[in-house]
């Protein structure tokens, strides 16, 4: 019989809604009936891709023994953490205060009050490894609470206070530099690894944010180095297993230091910032191999991650069911066959292949071809002799053509395994910066069909997300607004998304929404006496202490992406009071970038824009004068450091970088002003190019 996850829309829950035990959401009626029974709660968080969160739960809460005495001696809650990012970020802090680390699934022993007294993740369902058995840790807990409550409080007591009484000590009101920034590209040249690209050892995240640093700081000062950098990782992670050879898109990080093996989820975030990377380092370098993974990843995007309703699904789980060879069953859906499965799910199972597997496929001499150019060994990369595929040769060493034809029938072949699961909720943050990306990428590489679905998402978020208000719902899913509110990232990242959509358009109501949103973050996240900004609303549910983090993690933190989006849009509108709320923002970059420069890569990138300007290109001139056209791409193509790009009609009124702005001679003309300061207007396209790459 179902509990009450079965009531709820996100896809982590929904997994658990036929678990034996009686699940609660996150809600004040969870509390209240711990209150009311005298028993402690267990909040467990996770998310739908997590291996180790499927593992718990296949382990424990799919026992009926165990659901059993949860559902008798606790409260169990569980907790979606990308549907609730304030929850997870508040307990992750006490896990990670009491233990030294943290990670998911997270598991936390809370009082009726949300206090929390005992702390963990991943607990077997038998010791192993120097770790408890889950059983032996809820019975330790219950007789605790059973027998030791007045200690237990003073405990819970304890940590809630020390919690809630952190004042962060970030430091610093400074706007970064010259000096900082210098420092901050030393301290990274540090923790550079110069034999695989990337920073620090394993296991190893693609560093988006930092790429996007380094790749605005060489725009700005010429610096080699850091061009160095952000190419010769980007290349290294393009040619590794965590790149996805056949089908394009990123999987979330390698297990080793040399981005042969990934842990094989694909989330929307990794995929939508590494797109825009890869389009930033073709636009500064001209690379072919950065071209090609950027449209690959784009196209994966659009192709997998799109849901029916326009927006972009949050992930692929790493995990698939392992494939039985000639069996077969319906596709999932409707349409087409798939191969079966055992019912048991693998890690990577859809992706690896073996010297067998490629030679049944494509026949002995093009899977002697294939080996060789993805890299596949007997002995193999991964487990069982399967291989995990790169690319260790240069392209050109092996025939185009046959390689391509290989490509297609192993991409059809693996179309019939088992598919990973998808989760199908649609996060506001992740799909302002899909927005970004595709809308970007689709400018860049005249693919007007990136530009549509980079537009179609963005309606999505206003027309579903957005109310009255100018308040934005956290997640949907099926075309359903869920019931979390947004959090500082949503905002910021979906305000980012649509000043990208307006350059690129030239559509002003993306501008007027972002502006709407950023009101939003000045009116209800930001400290007005310190300019420090909140992951909540000042109005959001109260918990035991207000989130707030300015570091950078899988994603930028609402902080950075708050203080970039402001400055681009003083950029475009003039305003003194976004600017002003950027540059305070940016005091903490000032203190934290030349110590933990890995940590506010997008802070630093927005750094850049600031003391680059940033710059200020109106292009004006008809839709469709071919004229207009070429000067527009030129102006998305420009390197300078978070230049905004507004176009349209002369007399147009849509944005305000196009007011007083008349053609020149009768043409199409582009104006680049900065710092106060504007250069004459210019017809020329060659022109522009260079006051924007100098």
């Amino acid at each position: 019989m179902p509990n009450r996850l079965a009531r709820e829309t996100s896809p982590y829950l929904l997994q658990h809604a036929d678990n034996p035990v009686d699940w609660w959401p996150w809600s004040a009626g969870a509390f209240e009936e711990a209150r009311e029974r005298g028993v402690p709660v267990l909040l467990s968080v996770g998310y739908s891709s997590c291996h180790w969160c499927h593992v718990m739960a296949h382990e424990s809460f799919e026992d009926e023994e165990t659901a059993a005495y949860l559902n008798e001696h606790f409260v169990s809650v569980k907790v979606d953490r990308e549907e609730r990012p304030d929850v997870d970020a508040v307990y992750m802090e006490a896990v990670q205060a009491a233990t030294g680390h943290g990670g998911w699934p997270m598991t936390v022993f809370l009082t009726p009050d949300a206090e929390p007294f005992y702390f963990g993740t991943y607990f077997p369902p038998e010791p192993r490894h120097g770790m408890p058995s889950f059983r032996q840790v809820l019975e330790g807990v219950r007789n605790a609470w059973t027998d030791r409550y007045d200690e237990v409080a003073d405990v819970a007591g304890k940590i809630t206070r020390d919690l809630a009484g952190r004042e962060p000590a970030f430091g610093g009101t400074q706007v970064p530099g010259e000096e900082e920034l210098a420092q901050a590209l030393l301290g990274l040249t540090r923790e550079y690894d110069a034999s695989y690209g990337g920073f620090g050892g394993a296991p190893k995240f693609p560093p988006s944010m930092v790429l996007e640093f380094l790749l605005r700081h060489h725009a700005r000062t010429g610096s080699e180095g850091a061009l160095q950098m952000a190419s010769d990782t980007a290349e290294r992670m393009a040619r590794g297993g965590l790149y996805d050879q056949l089908g394009g898109g990123f999987a979330r990080y390698s297990v080793d230091r040399e981005w042969v093996v990934p842990h094989f989820e694909k989330m929307l975030y990794d995929n939508a910032l590494l797109l825009r990377v890869y389009a930033h380092l073709w636009r500064a370098t001209g690379s072919e191999l950065a071209r090609r993974v950027a449209l690959e990843t784009a196209d994966f995007m659009v192709r997998e991650l799109r849901t029916d309703e326009g927006g972009f699904a949050s992930a692929l789980d790493a995990d698939s069911e392992e494939e039985v060879p000639g069996e077969a069953r319906p596709q999932k859906g409707g349409g087409g066959r798939r191969e079966g499965g055992t019912g048991r799910h693998v890690e990577g199972a859809y992706y690896v292949w073996t010297p067998q597997q490629l030679r049944e496929v494509l026949g002995d001499a093009d899977a002697e071809l294939a080996a060789a150019h993805f890299g596949v060994t007997e002995e193999g990369t991964f487990e069982h002799g399967a291989s995990v595929l790169q690319l260790p040769q240069d392209e050109g060493v092996f025939d185009a053509g046959r390689i391509a034809s290989v490509r297609e029938r192993l991409l059809a072949a693996r179309a019939r395994r088992p598919a990973p699961g998808r989760d199908d909720k649609v996060v506001a943050a992740w799909n302002g910066l899909a927005v970004a990306a595709l809308a970007e990428t689709g400018a860049y590489f005249g693919r007007p069909d990136l530009v549509e679905a980079a537009t179609a998402a963005a309606d999505l978020l206003v027309r579903l997300h957005l109310d009255e208000h100018g308040r934005l719902a956290r997640t949907s899913k099926d075309g359903r607004a869920g019931t979390n509110a947004g959090v500082l990232e949503d905002y910021a990242d979906v305000s980012e998304g649509f000043l990208a959509l307006a350059a690129v358009t030239g559509e002003g109501v993306w501008l007027e929404f972002a502006g709407l949103l950023l009101d939003q973050v000045l009116a209800r996240f930001a400290d007005e006496g310190s300019g420090a900004l909140y992951d909540t609303a000042a109005d959001a549910e109260r918990l035991i202490r207000r989130p707030q983090d300015p570091t950078d993690n899988a994603t930028p933190s609402g902080w950075n992406a708050a203080a970039g989006a402001l400055l681009a849009y003083a950029a475009h509108t003039g305003s003194e009071r976004h600017r002003t709320a950027a540059e305070r923002a940016l005091g903490v970059v000032g203190a934290l970038g030349p110590r933990v420069p890995r940590f506010v890569g997008w802070g630093l990138a927005t750094a850049e824009a600031l003391l680059d300007g940033p710059r200020e290109v109106a292009v004006v001139g008809p839709a469709d004068d071919p004229a207009t056209r070429e000067l527009h791409r030129t102006a998305l193509l420009g390197t300078a450091p978070g230049a905004v790009v507004a176009a349209g009609a002369p007399g147009s009124d849509e944005l305000p970088l196009l007011a007083d702005r008349p053609l020149v001679g009768g043409r199409p003309a582009a104006y680049v002003c900065r710092n106060f300061t504007c250069d004459a207007p210019t017809t020329d396209a060659d022109a522009l190019k260079e006051a924007l790459n100098g």
